[in-house]
């Protein structure tokens, strides 16, 4: 008897839940609160860092084409490869923030949303346990010739319906942080590379997009906290950056420009702000990657005026710096960055053949 009495009401409890769900949500119970965006993990200070972290893919076999190919059947048929790769990138970012790894991370070369979960997610494994997880990715899929995106990581609130590309076919996401209602606009990007684009049309292209996507923010909100970062492909002082983005590294000619119906962008990867880092006091590492006996620095971080003010989010540039812990290997014409490579390499691995860029962020009325 008791039993078929269990089993009816069994029975009975969907029903009733389901009927009580409607009936909440018609008095306006049931709709779920709008989330929190001043939550979570907060500080008056956080670490920013891009890293171009070379060809990470995921473990799934998506039949990519062209030069993704190998990478793409490569980290999907080679766990202990692909367990390395993600080990080594988010040990090396753990190095960074006293152990907490950055606060804000934005990387390239990522191959898909998967990837950029899984980096997630060994970053989560390696963490101390007193540290808040990355809770948030935001990355948008995107085949531009080579699935090789960018996303954005980050432990701190985010607006996550307002992430989005900008433009057809150019790797430019867009990211909204947003602590204590003070919003800051990340746009990560990767320009397009050399080899394909020796005369750098394509590459004007993107800071032309960029500059203009800035030129609308600011008009609407001249304090708009803004910051550009990713692997442009172009030095400080090429065409692209100083005519197409309209960025500097003089600080006097970008402040008298806040004013003005065209402003200029703070670029502080670029001469006079930007020093060379030296290492052991013996190495001169001038750039963020080496090819062919020249240093680059490629990997850049750009902010809007709205940034060197004090209010809401804000920077200081002398903060800003390449990290080499342990990412350097030594060659007969000196260091450069120790790459993971491709699956034939021979000998242990590195990490990526890129150096990442960081700043120090801060925020005001927190």
């Amino acid at each position: 008897m008791m039993k078929r009495l269990r089993r009816g009401l069994v029975r009975l409890l969907p029903v009733f839940l389901l009927s009580t769900a409607a009936s909440l949500a018609l008095l306006g119970c049931g709709r779920p609160e709008e989330p929190n965006l001043s939550s979570g993990y907060q500080s008056d200070s956080y670490l920013f860092c891009f890293w171009n972290v070379e060809n990470l893919f995921d473990d799934r076999n998506d039949n990519r084409h062209g030069a993704d190919a190998a990478y793409d059947r490569w980290f999907a048929e080679d766990a202990r490869d692909r367990e390395e790769k993600y080990a080594h990138l988010s040990q090396a970012l753990l190095k960074m923030n006293d152990g907490r790894g950055p606060d804000i991370l934005a990387v390239a070369e990522v191959e898909s949303v998967r990837a950029a979960e899984l980096l997630r997610d060994a970053l989560n494994d390696h963490l101390p346990a007193d540290v808040p997880p990355y809770t948030h990715v935001l990355m948008k899929d995107l085949n531009a010739g080579r699935h090789i995106a960018t996303a954005i990581l980050t432990r701190l609130p985010v607006q996550q319906d307002r992430t989005h590309l900008l433009g057809r076919s150019l790797r430019i996401l867009e990211g909204h942080i947003t602590v204590n209602k003070h919003d800051l606009v990340i746009l990560a990007t990767h320009w397009t590379s050399r080899l394909t684009d020796k005369s750098g049309s394509h590459r004007c292209k993107y800071g032309d997009q960029i500059y203009g996507r800035f030129l609308g923010m600011y008009k609407n909100n001249p304090k708009v906290d803004l910051l550009i970062c990713g692997d442009f492909n172009d030095n400080p002082t090429d065409r692209s950056v100083t005519d197409c983005l309209h960025a500097t590294g003089d600080v006097d000619a970008f402040r008298r420009a806040a004013t003005r119906d065209r402003p200029l962008l703070l670029d502080l990867l670029a001469a006079p702000l930007f020093k060379t880092k030296e290492v052991q006091g013996r190495w001169s590492i001038p750039g963020t990657e080496y090819d062919r006996g020249r240093w680059s620095i490629f990997d850049q971080i750009v902010v809007s005026p709205g940034m060197l003010d004090d209010e809401g989010w804000h920077c200081d540039p002398a903060s800003a710096a390449i990290f080499v812990d342990d990412l350097l290997r030594r060659t007969r014409r000196g260091v450069q960055p120790w790459r993971f490579g491709n699956r034939h390499q021979e000998g242990r691995r590195g990490y990526s053949d890129h150096l990442p860029v960081t700043v120090r962020l801060e925020l005001s009325g927190s």
